[in-house]
């Protein structure tokens, strides 16, 4: 059988650096593709030069066995490449049905037409979309159903899925893997990026590790577990090991309470508190009200004004107009987005760094000499272990476990009394995972109120010294950690 795609020692360079050496990739029709690796690997960069948004320095790629050497990302496109990016490459201003034909407009379009088009396709798809809203009110979840379903309409040959499960409920998950299987029945081929490993083996048909820019090995998925990929990809066994009980801890006085925090049908009467030195997991569904609970608390959204419910940092009420006064004061709000929300992706690493001490301290970023910036810089690329050649690299150059330490070090400049993550390892590779998890517990271990969103109950449980459940803006249980099951935070998350 003829490949759809073929990639025969293919290598890519940027500034010096190999990204990826002597690669060889196939993709055969109907098949599922798992493309494994850590943030930095070479995935995005194999993927980019298959879209055609890069070419190789050296190789050969061929589409059902015809030489291919792409200029432009139109061009693969014309071949039937669709990708589906990590970060939404949505219109944020259009509709759903807009964007669902950006690209393959008519030259005359009705509204009418492309939104009953629009439905069908959602609806053949289960995904719960309303064609006219407006992408820019939509979640992150739906937006990827969006992404997702502009690529199933172009009836693609080779689709590439960039971390399509990161914002994705557990049932939207299963709706994807069908529109997969749909796919792959029609002949297609899909080439699966993901860090959820477990997900990658169950959908595939074969898997291609990699590591430093090389291919490690290539094997049926059916073949190899979840250690064994582990190891090729970061060279070292990676446990989730449960956060141990303190021996003797005396837990530190309460620095966060929300009593009653209210807000329109999203956040309703929830309640939770974070006290010095310990970490407070929050499970629960996408949707729970959780993220915004927490927006809420740091000024980024406004709660109810009547019966709104009360916010105290150490037992004072606060209420911020606008986040930067919640920052002065030491909340300090992680981001789940960081492409959005988290750092300024055409500004270097130094100069996003320096952003979020100007925003912890009093004094305007423009009085600060370039001297104490690049200072500053380098002592947290050391602490974060930010993987860069210099930190004048732009933020927008770096692996995605690379822009979530920026992240970090962006928003821990200050001296902060609670920290609240939010999803801190979407889109993270297991080793970058375990990196990040060491530096939430040496913030919890300074004496740090530590709030920890996580869809990903693993992750809850590793760090976690107390254990929420939200529901329907509500929290609904709490566990101790020894003592919780996945089932039971899961049965109470759910019903």
């Amino acid at each position: 059988m003829t490949p759809l795609l073929e990639i025969v020692a293919g290598s890519k360079s940027y500034a010096g650096v190999r990204a990826i050496q002597d690669i060889d990739f196939t993709l055969h029709p109907g098949e599922v593709h798992a493309l494994l690796g850590e943030n930095g690997a070479g995935k995005s960069t194999l993927c980019k030069v298959i879209s055609g948004a890069v070419r190789l320095d050296a190789g050969r790629l061929t589409m059902g066995g015809k030489p291919r050497e792409y200029t432009h990302p139109s061009q693969a496109l014309r071949d039937g490449v669709a990708m589906v990016y990590q970060e939404t490459s949505l219109v944020p201003t259009m509709t759903v049905a807009q964007n669902l034909r950006l690209g393959d407009e008519a030259l005359l379009s009705r509204f009418r037409s492309l939104n009953i088009e629009g439905r069908q396709l959602l609806r053949s798809m289960n995904f719960p979309v309303q064609v006219t809203s407006l992408v820019s009110a939509l979640g992150s979840a739906q937006k990827q159903m969006v992404e997702i379903a502009r690529a199933i309409r172009r009836h693609a040959k080779v689709v590439i899925f960039d971390e399509p499960t990161a914002t994705l409920t557990p049932e939207e998950t299963e709706q994807l893997f069908g529109a997969i299987g749909q796919l792959t029945r029609s002949g297609a081929g899909v080439i699966f990026v993901s860090h959820a490993i477990e997900q990658s083996l169950r959908i595939a048909d074969r898997v291609t590790i990699l590591r430093d820019g090389r291919r490690q090995l290539t094997t049926k998925a059916a073949d190899i577990g979840r250690d064994e990929v582990i190891r090729l990809m970061v060279g070292r066994s990676v446990e989730y090991a449960r956060r141990p009980p303190k021996p003797g801890l005396v837990r530190g006085p309460k620095v966060l309470s929300v009593e009653n925090l209210t807000m329109g049908t999203v956040v309703r009467n929830m309640t939770f508190s974070a006290f010095a030195g310990e970490i407070v997991g929050i499970a629960g569904l996408v949707g729970s009200g959780r993220t915004e609970a927490c927006l809420v608390v740091t000024g980024a959204l406004k709660r109810n004004r009547v019966n709104g419910g009360r916010v105290l940092l150490d037992g004072r009420p606060v209420r911020y107009r606008v986040p930067r006064q919640a920052v002065r004061d030491g909340i300090v709000y992680v981001t789940e987005d960081r492409k959005v929300n988290g750092f300024f992706e055409t500004m270097s690493i130094a100069e996003n760094i320096a952003i979020g001490e100007a925003a912890a301290g009093r004094r305007l970023a423009l009085l600060r000499g370039s001297r104490r910036v690049k200072a500053v810089a380098a002592r947290f690329i050391q602490r974060f272990q930010i993987r860069t050649i210099t930190p004048n690299a732009r933020v927008v150059e770096l692996s995605g476990g690379n822009q979530q330490k920026v992240v970090l070090a962006k928003s821990l400049t200050g001296d902060p009394r609670v920290v609240i993550f939010d999803e801190p390892t979407r889109g993270v590779d297991v080793g970058s995972i375990e990196e990040i998890h060491q530096l939430i517990r040496q913030i919890a271990d300074q004496g740090v109120a530590v709030v920890l969103i996580s869809s990903y109950l693993p992750e809850i449980f590793s760090l976690s010294d107390r254990i929420l459940v939200a529901r329907g803006g509500r929290i609904v249980a709490e566990f101790a950690p020894d003592s919780a099951t996945e089932e039971s935070v899961m049965f109470a998350a759910v019903h």
